[in-house]
């Protein structure tokens, strides 16, 4: 497993927790660092801290490109799944659209249910072909 796919699983466990918990994301990621128990690598911190920071313009993008369902009726670590990938596809141009979006899908694969990979692959696949016409 590869560093920054390690840092993506890393940063849906923290993203996951807060949202499960209903606890706020940089006092949870201060603490994960702080504890080093795993570590936290930088570009775990990136996508948590990227993600956190752009929530509200993912989310809206994730809402339009969803066609039929609506955030809050997704399973929660498809719905981190679908932000970590939305932050690196839209606003992380050293990442490939494309490896965005296969990480998502082994993510979703690994840890969600049986149509998410293909729902996540879908979804994030019109976002990146609307990426070119998206202002913000």
């Amino acid at each position: 497993m590869s560093a920054r796919t390690k840092a993506r699983k890393r940063a849906l466990d923290i993203l996951f927790e807060c949202e499960l918990r209903g606890i706020p994301v940089v006092e949870t990621l201060a603490q994960r660092i702080a504890a080093a128990e795993p570590p936290v690598g930088e570009y775990t911190v990136e996508l948590v801290e990227g993600v956190s920071g752009h929530r509200d313009e993912i989310d809206d993008m994730l809402t339009r490109y969803a066609e039929g369902w609506t955030l809050a009726r997704m399973p929660a670590v498809d719905r981190n799944i679908l932000r970590i990938a939305a932050f690196e596809v839209l606003f992380n141009d050293e990442v490939p659209d494309e490896v965005a979006v296969s990480e998502a899908v082994g993510l979703a694969r690994d840890l969600s249910t049986d149509e998410s990979p293909t729902f996540v692959n879908g979804l994030l696949a019109a976002l990146a072909r609307a990426k070119p016409t998206l202002s913000g």
